[in-house]
């Protein structure tokens, strides 16, 4: 499915707005957990960032997440800037329809996806409980 929705009819501006409605919907009991996180929105992922997930031309990347993930930090884990989270709205775009509830929902299971990550929650496994 290839909407080829890039053009601007959703600005950045409301595209960041339904990442942070996005962010907000996350429970307080989660965010007390969640620790030295930044979430930032892009246009497009880097070349080097399609690299970092082993992701070829063809392929879309929604969302980002680069950092150490909860479940392998150690005591040495001190003094380092935030892991990060990006998501992507030329990528989204791409594949909703032009419709905002449709990009909300988009941008909801992303964040929640790349949150998981944070976590320690590989792909593999978001995809066996029907996460992914």
């Amino acid at each position: 499915m290839n909407y080829g929705q890039t053009d601007a009819w959703l600005s950045m501006e409301r595209f960041e707005t339904l990442v942070e409605e996005a962010l907000a919907e996350i429970p307080q009991a989660l965010w007390t957990a969640i620790d030295n996180v930044a979430v930032t929105v892009e246009e497009w992922p880097t070349s080097g960032q399609m690299a970092s997930v082993h992701l070829g031309a063809g392929h879309l990347l929604l969302g980002l997440y680069e950092g150490v993930p909860l479940t392998v930090r150690s005591q040495s884990y001190t003094l380092r800037p935030p892991d990060k989270i990006t998501i992507f709205r030329g990528p989204i775009l791409r594949i909703c329809p032009p419709d905002e509830t449709a990009i909300r929902n988009q941008v909801r299971r992303t964040v929640l996806h790349e949150i998981a990550h944070h976590f320690g929650i590989s792909d593999a496994r978001l995809h066996e409980i029907g996460a992914y």
